[in-house]
């Protein structure tokens, strides 16, 4: 028979692992490309707004043929800096 703290401490050892996944931020979403609608969509402003953004260079995007994509990681970055710069106004 096994030793039930051996039990308790791989199981405990399994939650610890799977927690760390969920924990830790997947890289290959950094690396997603989001269309201006899409992210107009998930801020809740205009499409017109994230071209203003990407016009004024407050977020980097990439041309492909015609149309505009920004990097997960880009637009998080941008994000935080112009929540930041809202803050600040009031």
């Amino acid at each position: 028979m096994n030793n039930p703290f051996e039990t308790i401490s791989e199981r405990l050892n399994t939650i610890e692992l799977l927690l760390n996944e969920i924990k830790a931020p997947k890289k290959e979403s950094e690396n997603k490309l989001h269309s201006v609608k899409e992210l107009s969509d998930k801020c809740g402003v205009a499409e017109l707004t994230v071209r203003n953004w990407i016009t004024d260079g407050k977020v980097k995007a990439q041309r492909l043929g015609r149309r505009i994509f920004i990097e997960e990681a880009e637009f998080q970055k941008a994000l935080s800096e112009v929540k930041s710069i809202k803050y600040k106004r009031n």
